[in-house]
């Protein structure tokens, strides 16, 4: 799997793309959560980067994190069933149109100049590389959840 950077203009047009592909009745192929919910849980990490969602994480996790930071840009693709921080699990169900604007001006607005976080909560210093290529593999995970 080739990870790309969300910071790649051309890059933010396809996943946009692929977000605007999706609708209320999407059906996952995996997980829990409905198009609602998967749409605002992924963009809580974009509101943590950018400094407007707060994750505090486990002391273990925030001492063995490192350990594992790679694994959120390299080119392994996430296993299903990963566990999730639990600030990033959405319960309640959510306006699907409102969640869809949402993470789509999120998305337009996550630029190396946006991220006000240098060191992850868990897993430690990211560059902005990092950070751009994590969060396209977070958003490419969960938009092949719904099939797009």
């Amino acid at each position: 799997m080739e990870v790309k950077n969300l910071f790649d203009p051309l890059v933010k047009e396809v996943i946009i793309d692929r977000i605007n592909c999706l609708t209320a009745q999407s059906q996952r192929q995996w997980g829990k959560m409905d198009a609602g919910q998967m749409l605002n849980h992924c963009r809580l990490p974009i509101a943590m980067a950018m400094g407007n969602h707060e994750v505090k994480g486990s002391f273990m996790l925030r001492l063995i994190g490192p350990m594992f930071k790679s694994m959120l840009y390299n080119e392994k693709p996430y296993k299903q069933g990963l566990p999730t921080d639990k600030t990033y699990i959405v319960g309640e169900s959510k306006n699907f149109d409102e969640e869809k604007s949402q993470l789509i001006d999120n998305i337009n607005k996550f630029t190396p100049e946006s991220i006000t976080v240098q060191k992850h909560p868990v897993f430690g210093k990211f560059t902005a590389e990092q950070w751009g290529k994590s969060t396209w593999k977070h958003l490419d995970h969960h938009l092949r959840q719904f099939g797009v």
